[in-house]
Order: structure tokens, then sequence, then C-alpha cells
């Protein structure tokens, strides 16, 4: 028995060649989106975090209205960047907590990449923690990524504190409670003008913290076992 090739209609050809067509232009605007991002990082450290959108474009080699095309405003922009900001900074702390499996080493490898970062780049910094004027949650608007960096330390936290006998649950007060600590203190050291060596303060930071995070995950048996 012979089978025939059943071939599209002449809707179902319309509706593929749009999808191609939909298809190809979402992946334009992703494209030029991220482009757009580039410039604004860059624009940021030729400008400060007080960068205005003019000098954005001016730097993606457009015009604001091109600029809002793709971003409905700054506060979408600032999104965005902030969301380039996590996707790079996310990595290396982790990195840096996993090069050891000492939990104070890797705590003093977080707290010194997490200050590296912020020194490398202090304008790109202070653009995303303080946000564009009247943004909804200009107030804090680097909380998501605190919150990301939070959870990436609970869950380093979490197999130390089992490994110690200790409720792993903990974790994620305690990763939250340390990434709250370090950041104010990196605010501080900023606005101050880091008057401290990174490194000098890094290891300040670590010795603070590892003072209340070693009750929790040593392995050394408590008052209460004896």
């Amino acid at each position: 028995m012979k089978v025939e090739a059943t071939r599209p209609t002449g809707g179902e050809a319309v509706a593929a060649v749009r999808d191609r067509r939909d298809s190809r232009w979402d992946e334009h605007r992703r494209a030029r989106r991220a482009a757009l991002v580039d410039a604004a990082v860059v624009a940021v450290g030729k400008h400060g975090a007080g960068v205005g959108m003019e000098e954005i474009a001016a730097e993606a080699g457009t015009s604001k209205t091109v600029v809002y095309r793709h971003f409905a405003d700054r506060s979408d922009l600032h999104v965005a960047v902030c969301t380039r900001v996590a996707e790079q900074l996310l990595p290396t702390l982790r990195a840096a907590m996993e090069a050891s499996d000492q939990p104070r080493e890797m705590l003093g490898g977080a707290v010194e990449a997490y200050l590296a970062f912020l020194e490398a780049d202090p304008e790109l910094y202070r653009f995303v923690v303080h946000g564009p004027p009247g943004s909804v949650d200009a107030a804090d608007p680097i909380t998501g990524l605190s919150d990301l960096v939070g959870d990436q330390a609970a869950a380093v936290l979490a197999p130390a504190l089992e490994q110690a006998g200790r409720d792993p649950a903990t974790a994620a007060p305690w990763g939250h409670a340390v990434v709250g600590l370090v950041r104010a203190a990196a605010d501080w050291w900023l606005r101050a003008g880091r008057p401290t060596p990174r490194r000098e303060l890094a290891a300040h930071l670590t010795e603070l913290t590892w003072a209340g995070l070693s009750g929790v995950v040593t392995t050394e048996p408590r008052k209460e076992d004896l």
C-alpha cells in the first residue's frame, strides 16, 4: 500500500513562515537588549552611577527612542543590568566557596571575592544599589541579588551543619545573616572611600563572622553533650 506524504495547507505554510519570522525577530530583540545592557555597563564605568539615558544611548550608538523600544523605562534597564551583575557575581562567589572544603576558608574566600568584585567596579555596584530615581523599589533594589547570594551561602553551610550534627535548616537564616553583615560593611567601605585595604577588611569580616559561625559548624562537642 502506497502512502502519500501529506502536504501542508496554504494556511499551515503561512503559519510556519510567520513562526520562523517571529522566532528570528525574538532572537534579534534578545540580542539587541543584551547589546544595550553592555552599553549601559560601559557608560556607568565612564560617567558614574548617575549616568543618564542619553549617555547610555550614545554609548550604544543609538538614540533614547531606540533604547525605549527595548526597555519600558529606566527601571526596566536597571533590572536588566542587575541581572547581568548577578550572572557575573554568583559564579564568582560559588567558585570561591567551593575552592575549599573547610568552612572558615570557604567563608573567607567568599568575602574576599565579594569585596574584590565591588572594588573592581564600584560605580557599577553603586548603580545597582541605588537604582533609578523614583523607581518602585528604589529603597533597596539589590535585595533580589542579596537573596540569591544568601541562598548560595545557605547551600554551602547546610552540609557543614549536617556534618557537625546540627540542624541544616539553620543554614538559611545564617547564610542570609552573613550576607547582610558583609554587604553593610562593604557599602560603608565604598562610601568612606575604601580607607582599609581590601584584604585587611576581608580578614576582619571573616574573623568577625566566623566567631559566630564556628559555634554552629564546628565538629567539637558542645558543653551540653559532655
